[in-house]
Parts: structure tokens; C-alpha cells; sequence
């Protein structure tokens, strides 16, 4: 494949001729008669991205056989036709697979063409999308991270959901979505009063987001929902993203203990049958890879070349049950990460050779974030808000600190969402009851498109040093919509000359907030 020369915002402009960008906020779903041809209701995903392949998605109106075309070229020129894969009820009419035997940097587009199985000669038109593969050399990187989509009750509007379109202004090479990628939980409403007059007007396009979801189907629509949203597609189409997630995928605060016995709204009270719902509509409607060992596994690492490597956290699936532990001695009560994550985490850590070791957490460390919103019956993240030496979950992230330290692994930096809104915290073991281990950083950013909160209490076991922070103030309250700009995302740039990492934290009006740079420890 030769490489090209092509702007992702070129490639938007392109696209539209596919009938995949428009102007409009809604990108209304395309929904056939039996009659009519087949059709791509919800855009295209790419995801998962590394230096030799990649996952892509799509979503058809009906049973069909989608055929692949791979190329380096926009105009499909010598392009690579891969075997088609049939989409069926059982997936949802979706369908995603691994692009492999890619070249290292290289602009790739794909192009999907859907044939319907009643009627093989019914033929769709294509779709198309494009991502670049990570480098093999070092070469500037940048991309994107935030969380927290459509929650609140807060929806697509007149406008859309704007950060996606700022984030895509700044063409990142992927978008790492920190969690709460939807909200199952999040009941939407057609019209809420704002403070101070006004109404926010959503548009709620289908009737699953009237309720909590409970159902597949229910969980799946509210993936669907998301992709309605234009601005959401557009970037779909030029940029990868790459998932991992948090609570609301299932709902608020859920463990092993979430008791929905008083909540009205769940006719289902099982939180083992919901939790296991929505993973499979997780996988379903994401690129996230297929990992073998343990179908369904949200943890992993993604190689982006010699300067950089992702490891995404899974701080929801192996935790044991919220509530009031402040055990003295780590148990698999007491644990967030579980056992066979943490001792994964130490060994790819420490056999990574990246410059830099993102860890993509789905929660602070830090920041004390109540179960329920109430003290009384425990924590939700990691600090127990007693800013003493480590109990409960904090003695596992102790254990992990301490190992990164003794291993003399470098050059680690923490990205979260999560408490909707945006700050910078560098961890001062000078500060910290908890003193063994090497001083790092953790940046915050969200929400994407929901309500913001904030700003939470420190807890000082880790030694947290506030550096910036942009939330709600005491006279705006709580809760407040997108339209009033407190909606946040950061960006990373790492460059190829000097290794440097660059930290911004932005808004969706794509003001810089704060900036930070940051030198590489060099190995001995």
C-alpha cells in the first residue's frame, strides 16, 4: 500500500457523497421496507487500532451479507476485498471485524456494501470510514480523551452533542472514551426547565430512552441512540475510538451488592442479569476486541508504536461489593481491580518499552466519590476519605504503586473521567500518608455531553496536589446542562522529536484550559 496525503476533514467531505456527514444535529437512522434496497442505519466505528490492524463496525436495517473493501487510497484504487459477514437478529443486525496485516502509519479506508439475504441482488449503498494505524517509528501522536455521554437527561439537542465535533476539529489519530459511554440509567424527558428560565429541549428520537434499560434490546437502543447524533458519527468515521467503561453502562454505582429492591423503575432486580445485558450489547455496539482468554474482557492493552502504550482498566467488573470496607488487609472484598487484573497490569507494565504507559481508569484515585452520594454507606472509588495510610480498595492501588517504583518502571500517567469535570492532580509521595512510591500525574476531563458536578474532596492518603480545576461554582449549582459550557475533554501530544508529552484541558468551545508538558524519564 502507498501511503497518501489526506486531512480527516477532507475525508468528512468525501463522505458525505455516501450519504454519512451532513449538516444536521440528527442523523436519523435509515429504516427500509422489505421492498427497498438495504441499508446502514448507524455509521461506521473503527477501533482498537495498533501498528498492523484495526476493528471496524457497522449496523444494517436487516439480515444481510456485508462485503469488505480495504485500501490506502480514497478512491478504493486496487482495494483489498475481504469475505463478506453475514449480520442476523441475534447481534442485533451488527457486525464488526479485525482488519489485519496492515501497514505500520498508514491512512486506511474501508468500505462496507450490504446485500440483503432474502433477496442477494438487493444491494445497499456503500459506507465508508478511515483511520491511520499506529507508527513503528517515532513519529508525533496525538489523540483525545473524555466521558460521560448523554447523561443527566441531558440529550441530543438543537446543536448536537459539540464536544464530539471539537474533539474531531483537532483530527486525533483515536479518542480513548473513558467510561459511561451511555446511560442506561439516564431517563430522558422531551423538555427540562433550566435554572434561571428556559427549557432544554431533547430530542429523544426513540421510546427506550423514556426508560431505564432492562432488556437487550433496551441496552442496545441506548448505543443506538448515541449514534443518532451527528456530530457523534462524523467522528466515528475519521477516528477510532477506543472504549473501556464505568458504571451506567448497567447502572449508577453498580457491584455485586447494588440492591434495586426500592427502586420502582427496575421490574428486573437482578443486577447479575442486568450487568450481564449490557455487556453484551457493550460488545455488540463497540469495537472493542475479542480477547479469547476471557470473552467479554474490558481490560487490555493497545501498542500505539515505540512512544506509547494504552492500558485500559476495567474498575467495575471485578471489584467486590460497594459499601463501608475499611479492612486493614487486602481481600477480594476490598479489591477494584481484582486479582488476575493487577497481576496482568504489573506484567504488561513492566514489559512495556513505550516511552510512555497511559493508564486509561475509569475512576479517580484521589477524589472521594460517595456510594449513593452518602458517606454512611461507603465508597464508589477508590479513597475512603479518612486521609490516613491505605484501607479497604486503597491498599490494592497502593500495592500497584509500590510495584511500579521497585520495578523502576517510568513515565506513567493516569487519565480518568468520571466526576464530571475537569482537573490536573500530580501525586507528591512528600504529601501522601502512603509514601513508597514514585510521584505521577492524573488527569481529569469530562463530561463529553452531560450534566457537570464537581469539584469532589481530596483524599490525601496518595498525596493528591491539585494543579487546576474548572467545575460548577456554589452559585451555579449542580447539574448543569452542556449548554452552559462546562463540558470538558483533554488532549495528548507526544512528539516524535523530543518525547515529550503535552497535556491540554479543553472545553467544547475549544478554549485551552490548562497545558502542561511533560519531559521522559530516560532509562539508565
Amino acid at each position: 500500500m502507498n501511503k497518501i496525503s489526506m486531512t480527516r476533514r477532507a475525508f468528512v467531505t468525501s463522505a458525505s457523497a455516501f450519504g454519512l456527514v451532513g449538516a444536521s444535529a440528527l442523523a436519523l437512522p435509515y429504516y427500509s421496507r422489505a421492498s427497498q434496497r438495504p441499508a446502514f442505519t448507524h455509521g461506521v466505528q473503527s477501533g482498537d487500532v495498533d501498528a498492523s490492524s484495526g476493528m471496524v463496525w457497522t449496523r444494517t436495517d436487516r439480515p444481510a451479507r456485508v462485503m469488505f473493501e480495504v485500501s490506502s487510497t480514497e478512491s478504493f484504487a486496487n482495494a483489498t476485498r475481504l469475505a463478506p459477514l453475514d449480520t442476523s437478529p441475534a447481534s442485533d443486525f451488527t457486525v464488526k471485524r479485525l482488519l489485519t496485516d496492515l501497514a505500520a502509519d498508514q491512512d486506511i479506508f474501508y468500505r462496507m456494501t450490504a446485500a440483503d439475504l432474502a433477496d442477494i441482488n438487493a444491494v445497499s449503498e456503500p459506507i465508508v470510514g478511515r483511520f491511520r494505524t499506529a507508527p513503528a517509528s517515532k513519529r508525533d501522536i496525538r489523540f483525545a480523551w473524555s466521558g460521560d455521554t448523554a447523561g443527566q437527561g441531558w440529550g441530543i439537542d438543537e446543536t448536537g452533542m459539540k464536544t464530539y465535533a471539537t474533539i474531531g476539529k483537532h483530527t486525533p489519530d483515536f479518542f480513548l472514551h473513558s467510561g459511561d459511554t451511555i446511560y442506561a440509567d439516564g431517563v430522558m424527558k422531551d423538555e427540562v426547565d433550566l435554572p434561571g428560565g428556559g427549557k432544554w429541549k431533547n430530542a429523544v428520537l426513540i421510546d427506550e430512552k423514556r426508560k431505564v434499560a432492562q432488556t437487550l434490546d433496551e441496552y442496545r437502543a441506548q448505543w443506538k441512540y448515541n449514534m443518532m447524533d451527528r456530530n457523534v458519527l462524523d467522528l466515528s468515521a475519521i477516528c477510532p475510538t477506543f472504549y473501556q467503561w464505568d458504571d451506567h453502562e448497567v447502572v449508577n454505582n453498580w457491584s455485586d451488592s447494588k440492591d434495586l429492591g426500592s427502586d420502582d423503575r427496575y421490574s428486573e432486580k437482578s443486577i447479575h442479569v442486568l450487568a450481564a445485558r449490557a455487556a453484551r450489547a457493550f460488545h455488540e455496539m463497540t469495537t472493542i476486541r475479542y480477547e479469547p482468554a476471557e470473552p467479554g474482557r474490558v481490560y487490555r492493552k493497545i501498542a500505539y508504536g515505540p512512544l506509547l502504550d494504552v492500558f485500559f482498566l476495567d474498575m467495575r467488573s471485578y471489584r467486590g461489593p460497594n459499601g463501608p470496607d475499611m479492612q486493614d488487609t487486602m481481600t477480594p472484598e476490598s479489591r477494584m481491580l481484582g486479582e488476575q487484573q493487577t497481576k496482568w497490569l504489573k506484567r504488561e507494565l513492566a514489559n512495556s518499552r513505550a516511552t510512555w504507559k497511559i493508564i486509561a481508569a475509569d475512576m479517580p484515585l484521589g477524589l472521594v466519590v460517595w456510594n449513593d452520594g452518602t458517606k454512611m454507606v461507603g465508597a464508589e472509588a477508590v479513597s475512603n476519605g479518612d486521609n490516613g495510610l491505605p484501607r479497604g480498595r486503597e491498599l490494592e492501588i497502593a500495592d500497584l504503586l509500590r510495584y511500579i517504583k521497585n520495578a523502576g518502571i517510568s513515565n506513567t500517567v493516569w487519565l480518568t473521567a468520571d466526576v464530571h469535570y475537569t482537573a490536573a492532580h500530580y501525586y507528591n509521595p512528600e504529601k501522601a500518608q502512603f509514601q513508597d512510591f514514585n510521584p505521577f500525574w492524573e488527569f481529569v476531563s469530562g463530561p463529553i455531553h452531560a450534566g457537570t458536578f464537581g469539584p469532589n474532596d481530596f483524599d490525601m492518603t496518595f498525596g493528591p496536589e491539585l494543579k487546576f480545576i474548572k467545575a460548577p461554582t456554589a452559585e451555579q449549582g449542580q447539574n448543569l446542562p452542556p449548554s452552559a459550557g462546562l463540558q470538558f475533554f483533554g488532549l495528548v501530544d507526544i512528539s516524535g522529536a523530543t518525547e515529550q508529552l503535552t497535556v491540554r484541558l479543553m472545553d467544547r468551545d475549544d478554549n485551552e484550559l490548562y497545558k502542561v508538558t511533560l519531559d521522559p524519564v530516560r532509562s539508565a
